[in-house]
């Protein structure tokens, strides 16, 4: 009998939060949609076009040259240059899905710099 990985109850949690927030957010071409994921070392953020399922423009902590002292700054600092890629692509709007985590700390801190280098959303 194959045994069954039991999800904890945070991430059962997060997971239907997250599809509700996809069930009304939609990224296009012209506005794409900004996702955030965050594991325990890094915070990944891209610009996705789901009329075509293809990714945009992407930026993370794995990225060359980034140092940060706190996670919170990292966010800042991967929103920041995640707007600056997007500008070089055209791109001034988006909509943002926070990927069902509460809009606190790292994701918070990555849309201000988001907002900061110059995205709209």
């Amino acid at each position: 009998m194959a045994s069954r990985k039991l999800k904890s109850a945070k991430l059962v949690r997060r997971l239907r939060t997250k599809q509700s927030i996809r069930r009304r957010v939609h990224g296009t071409a012209d506005r794409p949609r900004l996702t955030v994921f965050r594991s325990n070392r890094n915070i990944y953020a891209q610009l996705i076009d789901d009329d075509d399922s293809r990714t945009l423009v992407a930026a993370s902590t794995l990225d060359d040259g980034h140092q940060s002292d706190t996670p919170v700054k990292a966010g800042t600092i991967v929103g920041e240059r995640l707007a600056n890629r997007a500008a070089e692509h055209g791109i001034t709007k988006a909509v943002f899905d926070r990927n069902g985590y509460r809009y606190h700390g790292r994701v918070r801190s990555l849309a201000e710099g988001a907002r900061n280098g110059g995205l709209q959303f």
